[in-house]
């Protein structure tokens, strides 16, 4: 077994003053690695990782209990992308619900347990409990007009 050291920084300078920050943890236990670079085409949606129980039950399925870190980051230089997160509300292992979220050139976004680590609720405002989290199926990249390249890691 591994541990995972992951390291966030921001380095910003203003009136003369570091207001940047760096934070760094560690996941224990890893004993597996999933790394991929994706060239997703333009107009087409690309799953780029998928999490099942069953890991036979869907090629390249990641175990869903196992995950511990998920990273997936925009490598195109000058393209922005939409990243559908597909939510298994009733934790059955296929989707029936979403959230998608912007990513420009360069950025990441970065999720821990995918395993009830999710939840997304259109009817309220209110803050979602850890009793009321579900299961992430899958991580589909929408690179709208462009090809745009992703990174994905994933640590197990």
């Amino acid at each position: 077994m591994a541990t995972l050291t992951v390291s966030i920084s921001e380095k910003l300078e203003l009136n003369g003053k570091n207001v940047g920050g760096e934070q760094l943890f560690s996941v224990g236990s890893i004993t597996q690695a999933y790394q991929r670079i994706v060239t997703c085409p333009a107009n087409n949606d690309t799953t780029v990782a998928t999490f099942q129980t069953a890991v036979h039950t869907a090629d390249n399925a990641i175990d869903l209990e196992d995950a511990k870190y998920i990273r997936v980051t925009n490598i195109d230089e000058t393209n922005e992308l939409v990243l559908s997160l597909q939510i298994s509300n009733n934790e059955n292992g296929t989707a029936d619900g979403s959230t998608s979220l912007l990513l420009a050139a360069g950025q990441s976004f970065v999720m821990g347990v995918p395993h009830e680590g999710i939840a997304c609720d259109s009817t309220t405002a209110t803050p979602i409990t850890d009793t009321a989290m579900h299961d992430l199926e899958s991580i589909i990249v929408d690179p709208k007009t462009n090809d745009v390249v992703v990174e994905v890691f994933i640590a197990s």
